[in-house]
């Protein structure tokens, strides 16, 4: 069964997008990062066996709460999100980073902790606010954020495939994309 996650606010979530895959049958899923959708409760209402990671005490109780108010059971880890080492190695189904990940200072090391945790050929969602929706005749495009290029560049260095990009937002009031989506896949073991 799928799991319904929400990457951003007003956009296609997991149900139109199928990024994630079927996480049914106790299959590992991790939430990097808590996100305002809490979809680690998305993913053990689906049947898997989610985890859920964040450095912020005060998120990891909140999810306990919403998770117990759910009457579902969500693995919560206090930790740095580069941090997987309560993780084990190529444990995962599925990874997904919704509006979390944006401003890590090592994404070099986070990526490869994903990589690490993640089982060959899986997925990992990263949903961000997209790098061009900030720019502005002051903010030259890559100056407030990392660019889709350099997105790239990273997750190719860290051994992981991008075989899906989703540009989401743009509508008649919005002419720029407001969310970027990008489905990566683990290569090697």
């Amino acid at each position: 069964m799928a799991a319904n996650i929400t990457y951003g606010a007003g956009i296609a979530d997991e149900t139109e997008l199928r990024l994630c895959g079927d996480v049914s049958g106790q299959k590992r899923a991790v939430e990097l990062g808590i996100s305002p959708w809490f979809n680690s409760i998305e993913f053990a209402k689906a049947g898997g066996r989610a985890i859920a990671v964040d450095p912020d005490p005060v998120r990891i109780a909140e999810m306990r709460q919403r998770a117990d108010a759910a009457e579902v059971t969500v693995q919560c880890l206090d930790a740095d999100l580069a941090d997987l080492g309560d993780i084990a190695s190529t444990s995962c189904d599925v990874v997904v980073a919704a509006q979390t990940i944006v401003a890590v200072d090592d994404l070099g090391r986070l990526l490869r902790q994903v990589h690490r945790v993640l089982k060959p050929s899986t997925p990992f969602v990263i949903a961000m606010p997209h790098p061009f929706a900030a720019v502005e005749p002051s903010k030259p495009y890559g100056t407030v954020a990392r660019t889709i290029g350099g997105w790239f560049t990273a997750l190719e260095r860290s051994n992981f495939r991008v075989d899906q990009v989703k540009e989401l937002g743009v509508g008649p009031t919005q002419p720029i994309p407001t969310t970027l989506v990008l489905r990566a896949r683990k290569e090697g073991s």
